[in-house]
């Protein structure tokens, strides 16, 4: 099972960004490979408080952390996805969060990067999948056609010569206290510190290319419209010796027919006749997962729900499914011919047909209570 985010970085759940973002410095900075070579426990414990770092530092995905656990970034790889950030993510997203905390030097020798030559990520792409109250309940594997950047074949790339191959360029600006120096993305090559030798004649200025291919996303069981999940390095690339961004994908939950949902319980508009409501019936209904034979007793009451156990959406936190909550509807005829009029007349004044209600009988606002409890 995988450590608690806020565990791992020692904080509790109340702490603010500013709190999050000095626990994850001080975690990163006791753990970072250079002053722990050859560790690989402390390799792993500074990727975990990355991987920790870079959901509690985001408001949107603290807020589902916080809601679903690590379920919520299950399923399609990146975090939560069974694997965590390499050094170069790492070193490129957070790199700022340290400042001089490693001599300038910070990343340096990791991936090939070395001499403290950043790693540009490629940019993210977004798509939006539709999935059906079906796939959702069972979770599903769907494949979808990107069409995204890559490095066109046979281009090559030389070191920058503005900035050395370090991405970033040193300014000094003269202040009321005194030079000041700052380190600046390199404009020449974008911060990559590579530019083109020579490209083929259908790639574009950075030697790219669109390319369409098909990607296969894992969904859990139980996602919520809205939710996105991300699969690392299926974005585009980045030139030279960059790394890929991520595919964003946004869930977008299917109107069911006959279903609607409410976290993870599902609501079902059963309509009977008088004479069934009276008598008693065996109906089949619509569930989720196919149909189900529920029996309806004797003078069952309009308005009564009940309450399939089980029979809904999964927990994205694995706590098991959520229910299915019938709602019977006793359907009144908005005509009658004569020989039912007459029956109808004679209820009126029959004891039997009116109401009696019982203290076991809810009322309305009970029966709502109970919905939510």
């Amino acid at each position: 099972m995988k450590k608690d985010f806020y565990e791992i970085l020692g904080v509790t759940k109340s702490a603010s960004a500013e709190e999050i973002k000095k626990a994850y410095r001080k975690k990163a900075i006791e753990f970072h490979p250079d002053k722990n070579p050859g560790n690989k426990e402390a390799e792993e414990k500074f990727k975990l408080a990355a991987e920790a770092y870079e959901v509690l530092s985001d408001a949107d995905k603290k807020a589902k952390y916080d809601q679903y656990g690590h379920a919520a970034f299950d399923g399609a790889g990146g975090f939560g996805g069974g694997h965590h950030m390499n050094m170069d993510d790492i070193f490129s997203q957070f790199g700022d969060i340290f400042g001089g905390a490693f001599g300038g030097s910070f990343g340096g020798g990791f991936g090939g990067n070395s001499g403290g030559q950043r790693r540009v990520k490629g940019s993210n792409l977004r798509i939006k999948v539709k999935l059906t109250l079906e796939e959702i309940a069972n979770g599903v594997e769907k494949k979808v056609k990107v069409k995204r950047k890559i490095q066109a074949p046979g281009v090559k790339y030389k070191t920058c010569g503005t900035c050395n191959g370090q991405g970033q360029v040193l300014k000094v600006t003269n202040t009321i206290l005194g030079r000041m120096q700052s380190a600046t993305t390199c404009h020449v090559c974008g911060g990559s510190g590579q530019t083109i030798e020579s490209k083929p004649n259908n790639a574009d200025a950075h030697g790219m290319i669109l390319e369409d291919e098909t990607v296969s996303i894992k969904i859990p069981a139980g996602v919520v419209d809205g939710m996105q999940l991300k699969v690392s390095g299926k974005g585009n690339d980045a030139p030279g010796n960059g790394i890929a961004g991520d595919l964003i994908v946004a869930i977008e939950e299917l109107e069911h027919e006959f279903l609607k949902r409410e976290g993870e319980n599902l609501h079902y508009d059963l309509y009977i006749s008088i004479a069934e409501a009276v008598l008693g019936v065996s109906k089949e209904i619509e569930a989720v997962n196919g149909k189900v034979r529920i029996k309806l007793d004797e003078g069952i009451q309009s308005g009564k729900i009940l309450r399939l156990k089980g029979k809904g959406i999964p927990s994205l936190n694995s706590y098991g499914n959520g229910d299915l909550l019938v709602h019977i509807n006793v359907w009144t005829p908005k005509t009658l011919n004569k020989e039912q009029r007459q029956f109808f007349e004679k209820s009126l004044t029959d004891d039997n047909f009116l109401p009696h209600p019982e203290k076991s009988d809810k009322s309305f606002f009970e029966k709502v209570k109970d919905m939510f409890s």
